[in-house]
């Protein structure tokens, strides 16, 4: 039973972080905001929210695969995974962005992913 919620896990976060991704490669001014960073990036940076739309697509892309492929390693890549939405909320936090996104957001994001990896062990 503990394998089918870590599986559910995996597969709600990873399908919402490649829908986050193909906003930010379309909509990425206005998902600026929802990021938790203080301010909208100038037009001239939309390559790094397009930078960073790909980077979520492909992040929820390899657990979907490796479901298939190789799924004893899931929660290993699950747990490796985790450290990226750790590494935004410190980024947040280090640019006085919201601590509010940053923990409620990214940090919760990081607890789901660590939760869903041990109960995939279970």
């Amino acid at each position: 039973m503990t394998d089918i919620i870590g599986s559910v896990l995996v597969w709600i976060v990873s399908i919402m972080i490649i829908g986050i991704g193909i906003a930010y490669l379309f909509r990425n001014q206005s998902n600026a905001a929802g990021f938790g960073l203080p301010v909208l990036p100038e037009p001239a940076a939309r390559g790094w929210w397009q930078v960073k739309g790909v980077r979520d697509i492909t992040t929820g892309i390899a657990p979907i695969t490796l479901f298939f492929v190789q799924p004893a390693a899931l929660p290993w890549l699950i747990l490796a995974e985790a450290l990226i939405p750790i590494g935004d909320m410190l980024v947040i936090l280090g640019n006085g962005g919201s601590r509010a996104r940053a923990f409620g957001i990214h940090g919760l994001t990081a607890l789901v992913m660590i939760i869903a990896a041990i109960l995939l062990w279970l």
